[in-house]
């Protein structure tokens, strides 16, 4: 079964696309971001934010978000969707 996953400003997510969620600060995923803007599989969900996660989808798209890789996985470990606008976990 499906289920959406809030991943920050609205933003959501299909649980079934999604294969990993790491963070940006590693030359390798910094590698496969830059690779990925190249590429035209880059989806930036930041809203202008600081990306603190990276969403690794199926299809190889990368989608980024403003939100803590943790805040993300337990929302897709709880396999419920939060509803938009609880954005308290970012931090600055």
């Amino acid at each position: 079964m499906s289920v959406l996953i809030n991943i920050g400003f609205g933003n959501t997510v299909n649980s079934d696309k999604v294969l990993a969620v790491v963070g940006p600060d590693a030359a390798p995923v910094r590698r496969m971001i830059s690779s990925a803007r190249e590429d035209g599989m880059l989806i930036d969900a930041t809203q202008g934010r600081k990306t603190k996660a990276v969403i690794v989808l199926e299809d190889g798209r990368l989608l980024l978000s403003a939100l803590q890789p943790e805040t993300i996985t337990k929302r897709f470990n709880a396999g419920a969707a939060v509803p938009g606008g609880q954005e308290e976990d970012l931090i600055e």
